[in-house]
């Protein structure tokens, strides 16, 4: 061997996949022998039907090492001008993310890596901070129900009008909007509203009360303030639109809402907007948490995430999802949402920004803003520019005539982008970001433009007295007590630590895939070249991203085998949403737009037809048999019977039910010959990356869960990206944007953002690049054999459901539990409760059918984390039996008591059956790592009959138990 050689074979040892792929090479061998595998290839050819196998990725460039992949992405970074501050406003504005905060939760995975909290005991952290959040929103908006979270400021206007159709019970189909609502939130609004035949209507602000007193609009949606800054009184309008049996949507900016009336107080029935300018950066576009409150008469009828405190079995209150939380798995295409990601991560950190500046903070940052603005207004005026407005919060409007370009030549060469709202009028939207230094250039750029110097110290217009906050906000102690670093570490770190996320334990949740995020892949994310840029920067100043976009796209075609690719989509139910949008766009570009019949397996994901009525199609379901598989003869008789009418099958590849179906290609070809597309759910993508493909198996669309397969955290219930592949003939009906072209269709625009959410795309590129073809199709392997061993280590202590050829699994299995409730009274709950007091999260829960666990190991786990869960599995099997025998009381008993919490075992007494001991330290290891959950089982009856979701009563509670101890 070479000395170059050697080199390189010393420097294999920096390779990225084997510290991605836990198993080791020793531990794969000992786990094929289990399943009965002479090797990983062997097990892909008895698991994988022969007729979809075959991958070629040698397209993908070769592995990057951490190092080499860093550097890269700095370089990109580096083309971006993060140079230049943006005034432009629009709904992105520039803020300080206090350095606690993204230390500590943006870059810490004991906040990133958490899953949607679903187990409430073992989420009671985050469900804390969401609490927050609402309360923080409440309060700025005037309205007393808020949710935690949505999406972004766009994507919550087109929910609002959902939610105002559903209230008015279609009274109307005519929406009516002023038409200085943000120009992305207006493209959104007129996507979401085509499918389902409600008119958009946009007219000029004074004529909206005429507008809306004529035509009875079933909502009316106002910004505030406007795009253009203007700030007006909207009683008149919203009392208008009430009049008419309406209801009255306002957008409002949270941080105006800190010095202005908020909308509640002004009648509103529905606020929504942004949370972004508090502490989350701007990150070419997102991820940011929408927000939506609403008066106490809608709350049922709320999209996303509503978090309520309850109580939990031994009264103390304890905090968890309530009310329609997934209500599309419930109603299915009923649902009013299709939304199942929300932005948790990005809403807890809006949620400490406000803990920690608390509100007088929040005055004096939105005072100071105001400030800005009105010195930047006072020295244009001077210039010899008329000010557009002369109320407004942060954002100034120059008529500028013909000296509009200068202008903002003038700003850019000292660096600054404005807004060119017109041929001659240019707004300047100040922030918590601007310098006293970048006052006086701004100024000396309004000079130079105006054509003689001013200088900054007078001030012109404002917010109009009658205008003015005069309610408080935040006025619960958690908002007043944190303002210290250590108070606000130390509170923190202890949410952090009632939570389980993934740097303590496997999360084996089915369909979701908890895998290894890299440290690697998130360090990118917040380099400033990628954090700090506003979407709709000139396309100059983002070469960096374009660069990134453009391979990640690529890369994306190549593993899916699609034409083109659309990263837009903020979320996977947006990425249904928009592949189904194509679909619809396609047939009505052949004159066939008649086709509306959507083919959905019951198996299905319940955003697949919550997605599909949304985009205007009607649901057909088509059974499953007894293996899980689709049932080919229902789908052939469904098929035929709406063949003149059939729009699509949406189908997930393996199956919901964890198998390789081997008659997918029969079912494609069927589709294809009666007229329809397939569309193909991308939740199980893990599964085909390097083995197959969505294209080659026939799919003519799928999305991507960027958010399971590609690496980007779960972030305690968000952020998500969802982007959609497509054939060649749908790629003219990807989604385009009104303000940047991104490529797509401007008549289609699903998200705020341009390219969604940008700013961590790098982790999933980071992925790709440091994998290589053979890491990525490796990966895939390992994960189906993790998942074949923990099937096979588990069957004989728990019916395996459902297997596909050969009797193996994919990636996931469903273990039955349905069993024990005849035997012992045991329920599928008692046994998610009890994986608690063993430190694991449980897998997913009744679903795809009641009373079963749903497990995915992922190839990231290691096979020791594999076996403490067996063993932990098997152990409460052994409880279980223990019943079953009369050895333990069926009412009292470790499982129906569980989760155990350490104030109940270190309690003086003690009245159950079984040992303390066998309570909290049921086997070995445990003792090792205890986790001790938080509260105990929560009453999830008693929150939805008593919803509370603010702060209130968790402060009441901590008072007593203060005085009591007192």
């Amino acid at each position: 061997m070479s000395a170059l050689d050697t080199l390189a074979a010393l420097e294999a040892g920096d390779a990225f996949a084997p510290r991605h792929i836990a198993p080791s090479e020793a531990e794969i061998a000992e786990m094929l022998k289990v399943v009965g595998a002479a090797s990983l290839d062997d097990l892909t050819a008895r698991t994988v039907p022969a007729a979809i196998l075959g991958m070629d990725l040698s397209g993908l460039p070769e592995p990057a090492t951490e190092l080499e992949l860093l550097a890269e992405l700095r370089a990109m970074a580096a083309k971006n001008r993060a140079d230049i501050k943006s005034l432009i406003g629009m709904g992105y504005h520039g803020t300080h993310t206090p350095l606690v905060i993204r230390r500590n939760v943006l870059e810490n995975p004991g906040w990133y890596t958490a899953y949607t909290p679903y187990q409430a005991e073992i989420a009671q952290g985050r469900l804390e901070a969401l609490v927050n959040f609402q309360t923080m929103i409440s309060d700025l908006t005037g309205l007393p129900v808020a949710n935690a979270s949505l999406l972004d400021e766009a994507t919550a206007v087109a929910e609002a009008m959902h939610l105002a159709h559903a209230a008015t019970r279609a009274k109307s189909n005519l929406l009516i909007a002023a038409d200085d609502l943000h120009p992305q939130s207006k493209a959104v609004l007129r996507t979401r509203a085509a499918p389902l035949g409600i008119a958009v209507r946009f007219v000029p602000v004074g004529a909206v009360v005429a507008e809306v007193t004529e035509a009875k609009p079933f909502a009316l949606v106002l910004q505030y303030p406007g795009t253009t800054g203007a700030l007006r009184d909207l009683s008149a309008e919203i009392a208008a639109v009430q009049a008419g049996g309406g209801l009255a949507i306002v957008a409002a900016d949270p941080l105006s809402l800190c010095l202005l009336t908020p909308p509640g107080e002004m009648g509103a029935d529905v606020v929504v907007g942004s949370a972004q300018r508090f502490g989350v950066p701007m990150g070419f576009g997102g991820p940011h948490a929408g927000y939506m409150a609403v008066k106490d008469a809608h709350k049922r009828l709320m999209p996303g995430r509503l978090v309520g405190v309850s109580v939990d079995a031994a009264g103390a209150p304890a905090m968890r999802l309530a009310l329609q939380t997934r209500e599309q798995h419930i109603r299915r295409e009923k649902a009013t949402s299709n939304i199942c990601t929300a932005q948790v991560l990005l809403a807890v950190m809006a949620g400490f920004y406000a803990v920690w500046h608390g509100p007088e903070g929040l005055k004096r940052i939105a005072r100071r803003v105001n400030l800005l603005a009105r010195l930047v207004a006072g020295a244009a005026r001077q210039a010899g520019f008329a000010l557009k407005h002369e109320a407004f919060f942060d954002t100034v409007a120059l008529d500028a005539g013909a000296k509009a370009q200068a202008l903002m030549d003038a700003a850019l060469k000292r660096g600054f982008n404005l807004a060119r709202l017109d041929a001659a009028t240019v707004g300047i939207a100040l922030d918590e970001t601007v310098t006293r230094e970048d006052l006086d250039a701004l100024v000396a750029a309004i000079g130079e433009a105006g054509g003689s110097p001013v200088a900054a110290g007078t001030t012109a217009g404002g917010i109009p007295a009658a205008l003015e906050r005069r309610s408080a906000f935040c006025t619960a102690s958690v908002f007043n007590a944190h303002h210290s670093e250590h108070a606000m570490l130390r509170y923190m770190k202890s949410l952090e630590d009632k939570d389980v996320a993934l740097n303590r334990s496997m999360i084996p949740l089915g369909s979701c895939t908890m895998k290894l995020n890299a440290t690697a892949e998130m360090v990118p994310v917040t380099l400033p070249g990628f954090s700090v840029l506003h979407p709709f920067v000139p396309a100059d100043q983002a070469k960096g991203y374009r660069e990134l976009t453009d391979r990640l796209s690529d890369w994306l075609c190549r593993i899916t085998g699609f034409a083109a690719v659309s990263l837009q989509p903020n979320a996977g139910s947006q990425g249904e949403y928009a592949g189904l949008l194509a679909i619809r766009a396609w047939h009505l570009s052949r004159g066939e737009g008649h086709r509306d019949i959507c083919l959905i397996p019951a198996s299905a994901h319940g955003t697949n037809p919550a997605s599909a009525a949304m985009a205007g199609m009607k649901v057909v379901v088509v059974g499953t048999d007894r293996d899980g598989s689709i049932d080919i003869a229902d789908l052939r008789a469904k098929a035929e019977q709406h063949a003149a009418n059939l729009a699509a099958l949406m189908v997930t590849y393996p199956s919901t039910h964890g198998v390789f179906e081997a008659s997918i290609r029969e079912i494609c070809a069927l589709i294809h010959e009666k007229g329809g597309k397939v569309y193909m759910d991308g939740a199980n993508m893990n599964a085909q990356v390097g083995l197959t493909s969505p294209a080659s198996i026939g799919a003519d669309v799928c999305h991507l869960n960027l958010h399971k397969t590609f690496c980007i955290p779960h972030g305690g219930g968000g952020p998500g990206v969802g982007p959609i592949g497509v054939t060649a003939e749908l790629a003219p009906f990807l989604p385009g944007h009104p303000v940047v072209d991104c490529g797509g269709n401007p008549e289609i625009v699903v998200s705020a953002a341009p390219w969604g959410s940008a700013s961590i795309l790098p982790i999933s590129y980071a992925y790709i690049r440091m994998m290589g073809a053979e890491g990525l199709k490796r990966a895939t392997q390992v994960a189906i054999l993790n998942a074949n061993y923990v099937a096979k280590r588990l069957e004989a202590h728990f019916p395996v459901l459902y297997r596909g050829m050969n009797g193996m699994v994919a990636h996931e299995c469903i273990l039955d539990c349905r069993g024990f409730q005849q035997g012992g009274g045991v329920l599928v709950e008692d046994i998610a409760k009890r994986l608690q007091d063993y430190g694991f999260h449980a897998p997913t829960m009744s679903w795809p059918v009641a009373g079963t666990l749903m497990v995915e190991p992922t190839e990231s786990e290691p096979k020791a984390e594999l076996d403490r869960f067996i063993e932990a599995m098997v152990a409460i099997r052994a409880e279980i039996r223990a019943v079953e025998q009369g050895r333990m009381d069926k009412a009292d008993n470790p499982l129906k008591n569980a989760p155990h919490t350490a104030a109940e075992i270190a309690a003086e007494t003690w009245t159950h059956p079984y040992t303390r001991e066998q309570a909290a330290f049921p086997l070995p290891f445990v003792k090792a790592r205890k986790y001790w959950p938080p509260v105990k089982r929560v009453d999830n009856v008693y929150g939805d009959r008593n919803l509370v979701c603010s702060c209130a009563p968790l402060e009441a509670y901590a008072q007593a138990q203060q005085m009591a101890a007192e």
